[in-house]
């Protein structure tokens, strides 16, 4: 059998428009989500070296956040916290002082842990948006066992951290080729902007002193004071 470059292009083509139509483009619904932060230990972010470390903590902070902000259900969960990989941040722990926290003692992969998967069930939610240390590790294994057991996956690449670039780049294409959705934090929080305004106004305020130094949009100075 002969093979020529359009046969193969045609198959390429072919493979892609196969694995597109596999994972569809779906959108965050914040009624059917459930926020995950996973492992980010103190300990852990010290090896989180594929980005600025100053910009790296802002992410895992903006990430665990994203929980109170929104009003989504959040699970906390560690792995060997009484070792060096330590606990959560004290900033983290804040946010969430009644949410399930989930101390896993050998479990590598979260969804292997027991209470982890009754309190994700628990939630009754489909939509998982989770970010972990080391990406690699804790944030694929899970998000593909999720993606297994019929969760629809949303991986937010700024808030999880590993030691290389190349290491990033690697399990990000393992997880989106499973069908895991790649997400920044702008795309999680962009959208939803529109429909709850009461989200707006804590972000306006949040960056009230740079919108003081700079352009106010019209409509915005309310906001910059809480009600």
């Amino acid at each position: 059998m002969k093979i020529t470059l359009s046969s193969c292009v045609s198959l390429l083509a072919l493979s892609i428009l196969s694995l597109a139509d596999s994972v569809p483009w779906e959108r965050i619904d914040r009624n059917n989500s459930v926020l995950l932060i996973l492992d980010l230990q103190v300990g852990l972010y010290q090896i989180a070296r594929d980005f600025d470390h100053a910009l790296y903590h802002n992410n895992m902070m903006a990430h665990a956040a994203l929980g109170n902000l929104f009003n989504i259900p959040t699970i906390m969960t560690t792995s060997a916290q009484t070792g060096p990989n330590g606990p959560l941040p004290k900033e983290i722990l804040d946010m969430y002082p009644d949410a399930p926290l989930i101390m896993r003692q050998g479990e590598v992969d979260a969804w292997d842990n027991a209470d982890f998967r009754a309190a994700l069930e628990a939630t009754g939610k489909k939509q998982v948006i989770v970010a972990g240390i080391t990406t690699d590790v804790c944030t694929a294994f899970l998000a593909l066992s999720l993606r297994a057991a019929g969760y629809s996956v949303f991986a937010n690449v700024e808030a999880s951290g590993t030691t290389t670039p190349l290491i990033r780049d690697v399990s990000n294409s393992r997880m989106q080729q499973a069908g895991v959705q790649l997400v920044t934090l702008f795309s999680i929080v962009i959208p939803w902007l529109d429909k709850y305004y009461p989200a707006y106004g804590q972000l306006a305020r949040g960056h009230g002193a740079a919108v003081l130094n700079g352009t106010i949009i019209p409509g915005q100075q309310g906001l910059l004071t809480p009600a």
